[in-house]
């Protein structure tokens, strides 16, 4: 679906067509002419919350009323202007004005670049479609998400993996570039000229493949290292993928978050049951497990665990 104009903040920056398009002020009217989705970094904000840029061959400025958009039309709050500075930003240059006897000065809009952005590629967007998006903060009850120039969209903890997790910060870190699926949207609304955007839900554990594709990796006999996710009066449950965990018999001196050394006792396919021994734990790495995708790209019309 992504005609590749639009991507999460970051993504765009080190890419050759964005190099090519700040290297000269003829590139940059090209960019302008043809309303182009660039990325730049935010080197300050003014005392007039203004964004300055370094584009290069010319200064760049996004005044506060293009720093973002909404759908209201409402002025971006300070906090969402003075936290883009050190970041790569996505925008559209709206004019470049060449004043006497002083340096160019480039015009920028983040908030055309995200309406673009909304129009031309989310609105277009279907659920099961798999996107790249980028990890931008937590909460306790999931990952929030850059899904294009800088919007939003929420990643629950409940669909980040099968595996459960006590914090997404057990599987993400902020600035993670990841696979996304759309697990759900409302449909936008057009009101006048005015666009909108159909509030988006975003899935991930669909990606990392099912019990049978996570168990074959593994066989019984081995012994590998996993993270102890949960510990209940029956045994004590150890991921071994994102998607696959098994259970270990109780063990004393083990704790939540620890890695673990774990014997793979059997594995039983009809009752998806992995059975393992905890040789060891130890205290370290929290994002040990690496997300794998099974799937990057596409249509996730069904899947089944």
């Amino acid at each position: 679906m992504n005609d590749k104009n639009y991507f999460p903040e970051g993504m765009l920056i080190k890419t050759p067509r964005n190099r090519e398009a700040l290297t000269s002020l003829a590139s940059l009217e090209e960019a302008r002419t043809n309303a182009k989705v660039l990325e730049a970094r935010v080197n300050l904000c003014t005392s007039h919350f203004e964004l300055i840029l370094d584009l290069g061959v010319c200064r760049g400025i996004i005044p506060r009323e293009e720093v973002a958009w909404s759908e209201d039309g409402a002025p971006p709050r300070d906090i969402a202007v003075i936290t883009r500075v050190g970041k790569a930003v996505s925008f559209v240059i709206d004019r470049i004005e060449y004043p006497e006897n002083s340096q160019p000065v480039a015009y920028l809009s983040r908030r055309r670049a995200q309406e673009m952005c909304v129009k031309n590629y989310l609105n277009m967007l279907e659920v099961g479609d798999v996107i790249d998006a980028r990890v931008t903060h937590f909460e306790p009850f999931g990952a929030f998400c850059d899904i294009g120039c800088g919007i939003i969209s929420l990643l629950s903890i409940d669909s980040i993996s099968v595996s459960r997790i006590s914090h997404p910060d057990d599987r993400f870190s902020v600035g993670q570039l990841i696979k996304a699926v759309v697990k759900s949207r409302e449909e936008p609304l057009m009101v006048e000229n005015n666009i909108s955007r159909g509030r988006i839900a975003l899935s991930h554990k669909e990606l990392l493949g099912t019990w049978e594709e996570n168990a074959s990796r593994f066989e019984i006999g081995q012994t590998v290292a996993g993270v102890v996710r949960s510990i209940e009066n029956y045994g004590i449950f150890v991921e071994l993928a994102p998607n696959l965990a098994g259970l270990a018999e109780w063990k004393s001196g083990v704790e939540v978050g620890q890695i673990a050394s774990v014997y793979i006792k059997n594995i039983i396919p009809s009752k998806m049951k992995v059975k393992l021994v905890i040789v060891d734990s130890y205290t370290g790495d929290r994002h040990f497990i690496k997300n794998e995708y099974y799937i990057t790209e596409g249509n996730v019309s069904s899947w089944k665990y």
